[in-house]
């Protein structure tokens, strides 16, 4: 693909691609006119565009250009673990991927929990990163479970949504504060359900393959549990309700019954969730070691329904960079956790490529539902959008290699996976971030 290095003010045609864009229903041949960091015009059928003279030219035959993909949970290590990730690697590491824009996890040092932190953050966004970074808020001071923080003044300031990260929040009625504030400020309540006692020993999921590996289980109902208790909340106080990450059919189902009864809640999984199971960590392979743990290979196939049926709504990464000291251990003293920015869409054109997943559903669940749910710009190739884009060859091959890996951790389950298809080209705001 062209290098273009574009100053924002040459009008940019990307033709004889083919565009699937679910915010428009649109998955067919187009040409995309881009001026002023902005679609201009999107020409159905791959007619002409209209090009002033000065205009520079993509040629993407034979490509599919999507709108950027938006990842709704990535954990970042600056501030205070920037030997793990900087916002400024994570940027480049999601632009590899044509992930456009990422939410940022609080889950730093310190954590972002007040103005000045989340100003912060939007900061050296602006300054050091090469896609979209939109800061999160903890929902309550410190993680401590507590104290609510000012979560309006924090909705002002740029926070996108209200989140503990990985943390549990076991206080009901302090959840519930948090549900009936963060609605009245238009604020999404995203949180991982997880019970801090019925998993705390555990380390993967509960059942033979732990019993034979000799490693103590976390069962399902560890998620299942908090998340009833979370749906139910948001029930009573009418919040938005997102369930970060599930990964069991029961959770699906819980889904599906509160938003059939009138919640106003979504849900999202991990790409891992989508591609693995807990027959992946073989002897004891530590980058497998996941929150939540990856699941029996039934669940997963129920993911894959419930993501296709429309109750799971956004596919993240998960994205969440951990160093040697705290991956090369024994499985069970190691750090949950794993990298995906970069293998996000790539993991995901597998449920495409096997039948299981349209092409569209995928497309609407790592754009335009993100967008949609967070409140974000992007995820659509309308006019008037941001030109915020991936080109990408669904069918070329690749493997994963280790030294090939943009972020600065390099803990992935993907090491020397093979893919069909891969990213060429990302563009945000009418300017190229990755050209591979």
């Amino acid at each position: 693909m062209p290098d273009l290095r574009q100053n924002g003010d040459c009008p940019i045609i990307i033709r004889g691609g083919h565009v699937v864009d679910p915010s428009q229903g649109l998955d067919g041949p187009a040409s995309i006119r881009i001026e002023n960091g902005m679609i201009a015009s999107i020409h159905r059928g791959g007619g002409d565009p209209g090009a002033p003279d000065a205009a520079e030219f993509i040629e993407a035959a034979g490509k599919h250009i999507f709108p950027g993909f938006i990842d709704a949970r990535v954990y970042v290590g600056e501030p205070g673990a920037e030997h793990r990730e900087t916002i400024a690697s994570a940027s480049r590491a999601a632009a590899a991927g044509g992930v456009t824009g990422f939410v940022m996890m609080p889950e730093t040092d310190p954590i972002i929990d007040d103005v000045a932190l989340v100003d912060y953050v939007r900061r050296l966004a602006r300054d050091n990163a090469v896609v979209h970074v939109y800061p999160s808020t903890a929902i309550t001071k410190g993680f401590g479970g507590e104290t609510l923080t000012e979560l309006g003044l924090l909705r002002e300031a740029g926070a996108v949504m209200a989140t503990e990260g990985s943390h549990s929040l076991r206080n009901s009625l302090t959840l519930r504060r948090a549900m009936t504030y963060a609605k009245d400020f238009g604020l999404v309540i995203a949180k991982e359900t997880t019970d801090p006692d019925l998993s705390s020993n555990g380390v993967m999921n509960e059942g033979l393959i732990a019993t034979h590996l000799g490693l103590p289980g976390i069962p399902r109902e560890a998620e299942t549990i908090p998340l009833e208790r979370d749906l139910s909340l948001a029930a009573l106080t009418g919040a938005s309700y997102h369930a970060a990450k599930i990964s069991t059919s029961a959770s699906a189902q819980e889904i599906a019954r509160y938003r059939g009864d009138g919640a106003s809640v979504t849900a999202g999984i991990s790409i891992n969730h989508l591609s693995l199971n807990e027959n992946d960590i073989g002897r004891y392979r530590t980058f497998f070691r996941l929150s939540p743990p990856l699941r029996s290979e039934e669940d997963r196939l129920a993911m894959i329904e419930a993501l296709a049926n429309g109750v799971i709504d956004i596919i993240v990464s998960s994205h969440d960079p951990q160093d040697v000291d705290t991956k090369r251990l024994p499985f069970a003293e190691a750090a949950a956790g794993a990298i995906g920015l970069e293998t996000l869409f790539a993991a995901a054109l597998r449920l495409h490529h096997s039948g299981e997943i349209t092409l569209t559903r995928l497309a609407e669940c790592l754009s335009a539902n993100p967008a949609r749910i967070f409140g974000l710009p992007g995820g659509t190739l309308a006019r008037g959008a941001p030109a915020d884009l991936a080109i990408a060859d669904l069918d070329l091959p690749w493997v994963l290699r280790e030294e090939d890996i943009v972020s600065r951790s390099k803990n992935t389950p993907f090491e020397g996976a093979r893919f069909t298809g891969k990213v060429l080209q990302t563009m945000v705001a009418g300017r190229i971030v990755f050209n591979s």
